[in-house]
């Protein structure tokens, strides 16, 4: 079984002491490839370093929508000046991704327009770039759709992380050309809404993932995950479609294998 865990973020502080392990558990977990996500400016040159050092890690680069000018979730910084050519130099310099990026409504206070502005500069340099997104949302899947219709969809691909919509909004997100990916999230038994959403997504636009260091899966050991529990999210997929652990690894593997080609091929 060889794994590819979809959305991550090594680079956070809970897992920089002990990241060797990680990576050694991971291994033995057939976990083959990951993609790490950076979320502002000040955690990129770690996605880069982390990436360089191993090359079963794919990065990615973006502005997260909680990490934005003014009070928001985090308590760390907003955006620099220059923050998008910033962006633009880290991709042009590496086989990248954008992401982590998106729209986050469950965020108190924010600013609908200023993360609205800061998604669609990303998209455009997205498609600019012939790069894949990865993208976050919560509770503001109508207004996503709307700004996905209007910039005609994601040419390069890209996936929604941690799917927590509903089914009857999976075929609209697909024909944008987006891939859907479930975390932990998706083994409580009560997700009735994530199971109902994980039945409607076409085999080829699947995808798992860890969102490690956040979201473990039911029966993942502490509560600091890490790629290695992407077995149990396979596992728990893989129950809920009445399907084997081994289909749904080699049909993940092979879809996000399929979205992040270009990265991949460019980085071997």
């Amino acid at each position: 079984m060889q794994l590819f865990d979809a959305h991550c973020h090594l680079q956070d502080e809970r897992l920089a002491g002990r990241l060797p392990e990680v990576l050694r558990r991971t291994e033995r977990a057939g976990v083959r490839r990951m993609l790490c996500c950076g979320c502002h400016e000040r955690n990129w040159d770690t996605v880069l370093a982390l990436a360089q050092a191993h090359p079963e890690i794919v990065p990615s680069f973006g502005i997260h929508p909680w990490y934005m000018e003014g009070p928001a979730l985090s308590v760390v910084e907003g955006r620099t000046d220059d923050w998008l050519e910033t962006l633009e130099r880290f991709l042009a310099g590496q086989p990248s991704g954008v992401g982590e990026i998106g729209l986050d409504h469950a965020v108190i206070p924010r600013a609908d327009d200023e993360q609205e502005a800061v998604f669609i500069a990303q998209l455009r340099l997205a498609r600019r770039l012939k790069r894949p997104v990865s993208l976050h949302c919560r509770k503001t899947w109508k207004r996503l759709l709307e700004i996905l219709r209007a910039e005609g969809g994601v040419e390069w691909g890209g996936l929604i992380h941690s799917y927590s919509g509903s089914a009857e909004l999976v075929r609209p997100l697909e024909e944008m050309g987006l891939y859907i990916s479930f975390s932990g999230a998706i083994t409580r038994p009560g997700n009735k809404r994530g199971h109902q959403a994980l039945a409607m997504v076409s085999p080829e636009r699947l995808l798992i993932e860890t969102d490690s260091p956040d979201l473990p899966p039911a029966g993942a050991a502490g509560e600091v995950n890490e790629p290695a529990n992407l077995v149990l999210v396979a596992s728990g997929v893989a129950g809920i479609l009445a399907r084997s652990p081994d289909w749904v690894a080699e049909q993940t593997f092979a879809n996000a294998s399929r979205l992040f080609a270009k990265i991949i091929n460019l980085r071997q």
